[in-house]
């Protein structure tokens, strides 16, 4: 195994994975897994430093194409407290791919988790080894996502219906990583009944000493609907999630899947120890200049829209001097003035003229003063 060959002999991860396989370390998962009841003391993981989970959580959740390096920048100029997380890069892409182009990202960002995709309990070991030394707050396993490609690797939501070798993962990550290991999972897939999957899946990660659970609160219908569908179509069931919480007491639950604003998230919160956005933070950000005034009572970090903008002017210029284009800054900024006078106009400057070859940070400033000149004509 490639970790012990770099340590210079038997790995940790190795004892972890011949006990994870051991008929001991099964009968253990298996008393764990039971009818839904609060777990006992001897099953409950430690409590967690409250400085990476602050209570109450806020996090932004990862998503395909969209939560790269530049748009974590931005988001981190809208809240300090909000956890950040990367794209979901596979196990296979971190061990063999461009490590610094896949993993780098900037010390404004933190705390930053960074989320695997994958199933080899050896494989997501060394992933996490190599995502903690390049810095990253937490590892994060994918247990929910629905695409057909993610199926086919055999990670994301398909691994509901495994969740012995979900564990054997955790307890591979936990041995090899001193930061938290957590999951994001489903309810449930296809034809299981969610009480028993997401009770027998979080009771299995839980004995192999997961830190954290981020719960998408709707089933993924492997078969039948597309990715874009199981965003939208099965129901969302917010109370399997509290009754979770409610049986897992000392364990951080996370809720995620359909929530829209700072003010639904707030309602959660009297259930659940966290919220995370998806959707509505990214295509709506301005969103996220309320979560520390509203859910932790602290000032944002920048007052408005156009100082938070104007405080990643900086970050822009050393990025356009190291040969990225504006575009791929910018194009995470098209919903930042959503809903308000001049946010069409600012968003038809930024499409039209930040993806040409040349397009500098001026962009972005004739694009906020075309919103400022359209408030200011509808002022009139």
């Amino acid at each position: 195994m490639r970790l012990a060959a770099e340590t210079g002999g038997a790995s940790p991860v190795d004892g972890v994975l011949a006990m994870a396989a051991s008929a001991a370390y099964t009968q253990a998962v298996a008393a764990a897994i039971g009818p839904l009841r609060p777990m006992r003391a001897s099953e409950q993981e430690a409590e967690l430093p409250m400085s990476y989970f602050p209570t109450p959580i806020f996090s932004v959740a990862p998503m395909m194409d969209w939560t790269d390096s530049n748009c974590r920048v931005f988001h981190r100029l809208l809240s300090r407290r909000a956890l950040l997380y990367t794209e979901m890069l596979t196990t296979g892409a971190v061990i063999h791919g461009d490590r610094q182009r896949l993993l780098g990202f900037d010390p404004s960002e933190h705390p930053v988790a960074l989320q695997l995709g994958g199933s080899n309990p050896a494989d997501l070991a060394t992933a996490a080894k190599i995502g903690e030394d390049f810095g990253y707050d937490e590892i994060n396993l994918n247990v929910g996502c629905p695409s057909d490609r993610v199926k086919e690797g055999r990670f994301g939501a398909c691994l509901m219906a495994e969740p012995a070798l979900v564990a054997e993962g955790i307890a591979a990550m936990k041995a090899a990583v001193k930061v938290p290991v957590t999951v994001k999972c489903r309810i449930g897939i296809d034809d299981q009944d969610p009480e028993v999957a997401l009770d027998t899946l979080a009771r299995s990660v839980v004995a192999a000493g997961v830190d954290a659970l981020v719960v998408h609160a709707r089933k993924a219908w492997l078969n039948g609907l597309s990715p874009k569908e199981n965003r939208d179509i099965p129901p969302l069931d917010y109370d399997r999630v509290y009754r979770l919480k409610q049986a897992l007491p000392n364990i951080p639950i996370i809720i995620n899947g359909g929530i829209t604003s700072i003010a639904a998230a707030k309602q959660h919160l009297a259930h659940v120890d966290g919220v995370m956005l998806g959707r509505a933070a990214y295509q709506e950000p301005w969103r996220l200049l309320d979560v520390d005034p509203e859910l932790f009572g602290e000032a944002a970090p920048h007052a408005s829209m156009k100082q938070a903008l104007e405080a990643l002017l900086p970050y822009i210029e050393r990025q356009l001097a190291q040969g990225v284009r504006l575009h791929a800054i910018t194009r995470h900024l098209i919903g930042a003035y959503q809903g308000v006078p001049g946010a069409r106009a600012f968003r038809r400057y930024l499409s039209e003229f930040g993806v040409k070859p040349d397009a500098d940070a001026s962009v972005l400033i004739k694009a906020m003063v075309a919103v400022e000149e359209r408030a200011s004509a509808e002022a009139a």
